[in-house]
């Protein structure tokens, strides 16, 4: 197989992973086997672990400058430990559905950050993409009822939101990291750092599981949270940034709700009601509008 179909392939992967990332957590903390911070602590430790065999199987000899340490600190911080605590609790608060629709509101965020903090220039289409992107975020939570396995939509979603404004600093501060240093470093510094954060919030929750109410389905949910949505998608993505690009990479992420709808309405029994499908129009064409500069570029 050719190396750009095994990263189209390993793109692919890391979207279903994720998609499938989204029920099972749901399934864990409707059913109260797991909370959502002791997943984090879970995913976060097993994850860091699995870096550090993969580099001591395959080391890389690039020596961090100290100067840098902040930077790894703040992407710790803000892609590890506030994101994903805000992301699984407010996950568990809402439907899965909304929470991968919210998180494609990260390149909207993105567009109005680099607008305010870099200066860049806004165009009238951009503008309009921006307003549609909001839009479908406010129908969203405006709309979203409690109901079957949302138990807070209004607070789940804005968990949500903030943790989508919490990845885009991350992926803002992250980038001169992973253009300095081999990225699978990078992302091995930031779990490590990241689990010393997590670790007082999520262990009550974790020292709380009983693992011998466990069956084989948790633990199947488990291992699809820890192996495939986090450890094998972060690095599938790397690979695919490494060969493909960021572009064609992030345009991947554009099949994440229609997975992540299908295994929610299947092992979820969530319904795919008619302001969803209007709000996925809404981001999707916001997301294309307010990124179509640099699309040109």
């Amino acid at each position: 197989m050719q190396i750009k179909a095994k990263a189209h392939l390993g793109l692919l992967s890391a979207n279903i992973f994720f998609s499938i990332n989204l029920s099972a957590v749901k399934y864990l903390t409707a059913n109260h086997f797991v909370h959502p911070f002791g997943i984090n602590l879970i995913r976060v430790s097993v994850s860091a672990i699995l870096f550090w065999i993969l580099y001591l199987a395959k080391p890389v000899k690039t020596k961090i400058d100290r100067a840098d340490l902040p930077r790894f600190i703040l992407c710790a911080l803000t892609g590890i430990a506030i994101n994903q605590m805000l992301f699984l609790k407010g996950l568990s608060l809402t439907y899965s559905i909304h929470a991968v629709l919210l998180m494609l509101s990260t390149p909207i965020l993105i567009t109005i950050f680099a607008a305010f903090l870099l200066r860049e220039m806004i165009t009238g289409l951009q503008v309009i993409g921006l307003a549609l992107g909001v839009g479908g975020a406010v129908l969203l939570i405006a709309l979203g009822k409690n109901t079957g396995s949302g138990d807070n939509v209004l607070l789940g979603d804005t968990l949500i939101l903030v943790n989508a404004v919490s990845y885009t600093f991350y992926f803002i501060m992250v980038k001169p990291l992973m253009l300095k240093y081999n990225p699978v470093q990078v992302t091995r510094m930031i779990f490590t750092l990241g689990f010393f954060v997590v670790l007082p919030f999520g262990w009550n929750e974790f020292t709380d599981i009983s693992w011998t109410s466990l069956g084989w389905v948790e633990y199947s949910c488990l291992g699809l949270i820890v192996l495939g949505g986090t450890f094998l998608a972060y690095l599938f993505n790397v690979y695919g940034i490494k060969v493909l690009g960021a572009s064609i990479t992030g345009m991947y992420i554009y099949l994440q709700p229609i997975f992540a709808a299908i295994i929610a309405m299947i092992f979820l029994k969530e319904r795919l009601e008619w302001y969803k499908v209007l709000a996925a129009v809404f981001i999707f064409v916001g997301v294309y509008l307010s990124n179509k500069k640099l699309n040109n570029e």
